[in-house]
């Protein structure tokens, strides 16, 4: 699952800017959900281990975020002379992962600490635990639909500006927990079998929530937001559990996925860094994505082979790779 889900990460952020063309939202609709798989594998294996051993899932997301940070924020001072450089900002920047792409990192962390929390107080009632757990699950997906339906309008209520509510959005712990807690509940119901023999009746659900959403953003009805919608749950909640459903058994994308956090981190600058050049906007927008799309996945790709041949595993594990 993560391994589709890096692709689609690169795929989102190599698609060229802005979206004014139909087949471009629709494209983007295609490949959103990557965070929310993301998300759901790590609930998904939580709930399989019933245990969040928070300090070292830290340690392997903050070491190499720090490194990749420091790199981001030189890039962005090179190519912005008037980047405010006060210490309070940057320290903002980095506690909110704002840089980049990286606000998954702040998502991740978050996520990481809601599941640690709702383990521990399912737990104080052993003879219970799976009951209280189960409910406590439950609860928090039917908070994150609130959250995610009410955020904005609450935050555009009291004058905040529609970059600063965007960025609340993005970082909207419990409407992004909801996939982490989708996940954890599908494993401890054991229902992975099940979902085996109900693949196509998923196939016919995710198309159907995944036209249901690009539509919403295609005629603005309703809250037509790329993220936190409740279509956009629907869609990615669905596809999550087809892909966990069809067992996808594919050596390339097993070992993407296990380094699909420092292709994560790191794709970025490649992607930035074609964009700067600025030569492929003539060859059309198709052609730009495509060559994108290829260039960067080649390099991060190479990168992380060469790390895994060459480095010891001190570096790997700080690098994230």
């Amino acid at each position: 699952m993560r391994g589709v889900a890096i692709l689609m990460v690169i795929g989102i952020h190599a698609l060229q800017q802005p979206l004014d063309a139909t087949w471009k939202t629709a494209l983007d609709a295609v490949l959103r959900p990557c965070v929310p798989i993301f998300l759901f594998a790590s609930g998904y294996l939580t709930g399989l281990s019933g245990r969040v051993p928070v300090t070292r899932r830290l340690v392997a997301t903050i070491i190499p975020y720090a490194i990749a940070f420091v790199a981001a924020y030189l890039y962005m001072a090179m190519t912005n002379p008037a980047m405010d450089h006060r210490i309070t900002t940057t320290i903002a920047r980095f506690g909110l992962a704002y840089v980049f792409v990286y606000y998954y990192v702040f998502v991740y962390i978050g996520c990481t600490l809601m599941l640690w929390l709702v383990l521990w107080f399912a737990t104080r009632a052993p003879e219970q635990a799976e009951q209280r757990l189960q409910v406590l699950l439950l609860m928090s997906i039917a908070l994150g639909l609130i959250s995610g339906s009410y955020l904005d309008p609450a935050l555009a209520r009291i004058g905040l500006s529609d970059g600063v509510i965007e960025e609340f959005r993005m970082r909207d712990i419990p409407f992004w927990f909801a996939f982490a807690a989708l996940g954890m509940l599908v494993a401890r119901a054991s229902i992975r079998e099940v979902l085996l023999d109900m693949l196509p009746s998923l196939a016919v659900a995710t198309v159907i929530a995944y036209v249901i959403y690009v539509a919403m953003r295609l005629t603005a009805i309703g809250d037509a937001a790329a993220y936190d919608s409740t279509a956009f749950f629907g869609y990615a909640a669905t596809l999550a559990v087809l892909l966990l459903a069809s067992r996808v058994d594919v050596p390339l994308l097993a070992s993407l996925g296990a380094g699909s956090y420092f292709i994560y981190l790191w794709h970025i600058f490649v992607i930035m860094a074609l964009r700067d050049l600025g030569g492929f906007r003539g060859l059309g927008s198709v052609a730009a994505t495509v060559l994108v799309y290829a260039i960067a996945l080649v390099v991060t790709g190479a990168a992380l082979l060469a790390l895994r041949r060459f480095a010891p595993p001190r570096v790997l594990r700080a690098m994230g790779a």
